[in-house]
């Protein structure tokens, strides 16, 4: 099983390339950073990950995933780079297609397209994305996405998104495209990853569950003539998850294919934040 690490990487973080080209050296398969644009100040929509609800400041602070994961690739050969995740319905899939298909190309074909939704419905609004209707516009945006990525001339007609035939260049290293690992614990979401993606990220999942929705895919895999072991489970670990061998081991037998790691130290300095990436090799590698 592939084992990543996260990093929430913020304006006052250590350096994403520090923090990958140290992975990488511990034998880390992974690096990841999350999405997003703006924060409202004010706001009804609830934080899922907490009791109260409320926004951490953090969140206001995080950097551009793109830019972040190209100084990582830069100083990097191996260790896989990937978005946890994209916020699809607050980008134009034209500009998106380039940027994923640009960070793929230089770094060997070593992205992965990490993708959600959203849960902020303020944060949706401002970026111009349908919240109602967001995983509609992101199925929309995607399919628009791989004509770009594998059609010398490509041309789109969908509900969001309807542009003629035009050329994006560079296409991606790793063909057909990157793959793409869909956020989201919804009773769609299977459905929605056998159709038109190649692996789920289940966020804030027991191990039951995740491994119920691992038996969930491969029904449907098999039914939609997909072989089962195309899709990918990566289980997402918000902090204080996966961080021995025995849940890793857990989440193995549960069919898990890839986990990633919550670096806690991030913001702590490089002695700290390197410490920590010690701590975890010797404990889940």
């Amino acid at each position: 099983m592939k084992i990543g690490v996260f990093e929430f990487c913020i304006d006052k973080s250590v350096d994403p390339a520090m923090i990958a080209k140290r992975a990488e050296e511990l034998g880390f398969d992974s690096f990841w950073v999350p999405e997003h644009a703006v924060i409202p100040i004010k706001t009804s929509s609830p934080y899922p990950a907490s009791d109260d609800g409320k926004i951490p400041d953090e969140y206001g602070r995080i950097t551009d995933p793109f830019v972040s994961l190209a100084r990582a690739s830069a100083v990097t050969k191996t260790i896989e780079l990937g978005t946890g995740i994209c916020l699809i319905p607050e980008r134009n899939p034209l500009e998106l297609a380039k940027e994923v298909a640009t960070l793929d190309h230089f770094s060997g074909g070593r992205f992965i397209f990490g993708i959600g939704a959203g849960w902020l419905r303020e944060e949706t609004e401002i970026m111009g994305g349908d919240f109602d209707h967001r995983w509609g516009q992101t199925k929309d945006a995607v399919l628009a996405m791989k004509e770009l990525w594998t059609q010398e001339e490509a041309e789109y007609h969908g509900k969001y998104y309807d542009f003629p035939a035009v050329r994006s260049f560079p296409k991606p290293a790793r063909k057909p495209h990157p793959p793409i690992y869909m956020g989201g614990s919804s009773k769609y979401v299977f459905k929605r990853v056998v159709e038109w993606g190649d692996g789920w990220m289940p966020v804030l999942a027991s191990v039951e569950y995740i491994k119920e929705g691992r038996q969930r895919l491969n029904e449907l895999a098999e039914q939609a003539g997909r072989d089962p072991k195309e899709i990918a489970v990566l289980a997402f670990g918000f902090p204080g998850k996966f961080r021995t061998g025995d849940e890793i081991k857990e989440l193995e037998s549960a069919g898990v294919d890839h986990a990633t790691i919550w670096l806690q130290q991030s913001e702590g300095g490089e002695d700290a934040v390197l410490a920590e990436l010690e701590s975890l090799a010797q404990s889940v590698l």
